[in-house]
């Protein structure tokens, strides 16, 4: 349980220090110039394709959740037991406050860093949203975006599945729902990577990522409520050391 319990840690962590690092360059520095599309593709693609590498280097170890909501859904699920899920969610939640502690230390050596200015990669609606959306209609993108995102992991490790292509089709999903959610609320679709930046951004961010806890988690729920419908599995026994858990 301890190597799980690492992996998930420092998985989320690294998650959090490359996703939002490229999504805070690319519109808080403006690395991506007046293109907000690249910066939207670039966001997209670092949160994917980070995923798609933890997936295969930490995923025989504890299942590479590094996201409660995927961690509620294989829950649900019955893959896992509730003890299991709680240690997983601790560990996802340390491990993305250290990823975004790191990241404020790695660009507060840059003079043109400011916190309230270029900020971390925080999720938001309202004025913190590109299109201005309504916290009703970030909650319910986020749910969408999360259930999709959760049904996607969930399948992709079923026991009917190519456990080989998995990750692939786990970080192509991540891709995907980024392209869409990143111009509506910033893409959470996972909590503990809200809750790290909006901590040390602090401000609206902070205020604001409630909606980005509960929206994803009730997405992860309705994700293995429709993975239960379509692919009926009985609950599994737990896995021997090294097998793919989720």
């Amino acid at each position: 349980m301890v190597r799980k319990i690492a992996a998930e840690l420092l998985g989320t962590g690294l998650l959090v220090y490359f996703g939002v690092g490229v999504a805070t360059l690319s519109f808080g520095f403006g690395t991506a110039g007046f293109s907000f599309a690249a910066g939207v593709v670039a966001t997209a693609l670092a949160f994917g394709l980070v995923l798609l590498t933890l997936a295969y280097v930490l995923g025989p170890i504890s299942g590479c959740h590094i996201n409660p909501a995927v961690t509620i859904g294989v829950w649900l699920s019955g893959r896992i037991p509730l003890a299991e899920a709680l240690r997983y969610w601790a560990a996802q939640f340390a491990g993305a406050i250290l990823g975004a502690l790191l990241l404020w230390g790695t660009f507060s050596g840059s003079p043109l860093y400011s916190r309230s200015r270029t900020g971390l990669g925080a999720n938001g609606w309202g004025a913190a949203s590109h299109i201005h959306i309504n916290a009703g209609g970030a909650f319910l993108v986020e749910v969408v975006m999360t259930a999709l995102f959760v049904f996607a992991v969930l399948g992709a490790t079923s026991k009917t599945a190519n456990a080989t292509t998995a990750g692939i089709v786990i970080g192509l999903s991540l891709t995907v729902v980024h392209l869409i959610g990143i111009p509506i609320t910033g893409t959470s679709v996972n909590p503990a990577r809200s809750l790290g930046p909006a901590l040390i951004v602090g401000g609206t961010a902070l205020s604001q990522v409630w909606l980005f806890i509960v929206a994803p988690l009730a997405g992860g729920a309705v994700a293995a409520g429709l993975h239960r419908v379509l692919y009926p599995e009985p609950p599994v026994e737990p896995l021997a050391s090294g097998e793919l858990q989720v």
